[in-house]
């Protein structure tokens, strides 16, 4: 049973590397504001974070549609 879902998670992964590998780098590139936001939430943390980091929050926000919907 688990080589099953083994083997659909290295197909998963292997159709969609580009997307996760964008969205990890989005997520690394965003680390230092995001632990800002955690430990003390501002609005002007919030907005610098947007003005700052545009190409990493439209990867975060639209990566919901770049994930192919192939069944495999």
């Amino acid at each position: 049973m688990s080589f099953i879902s083994i083997g659909r998670l290295f197909t998963y992964i292997k159709y969609n590397w580009l997307q996760i590998l964008l969205i990890i780098l989005s997520i690394y590139d965003l680390r230092i504001d995001l632990r800002i936001l955690i430990d003390f939430f501002t609005f002007s943390t919030l907005f610098y974070t947007i003005s700052d980091h545009p190409l990493a929050i439209t990867i975060l926000i639209s990566s919901p549609s770049l994930f192919n919907s192939k069944k495999v």
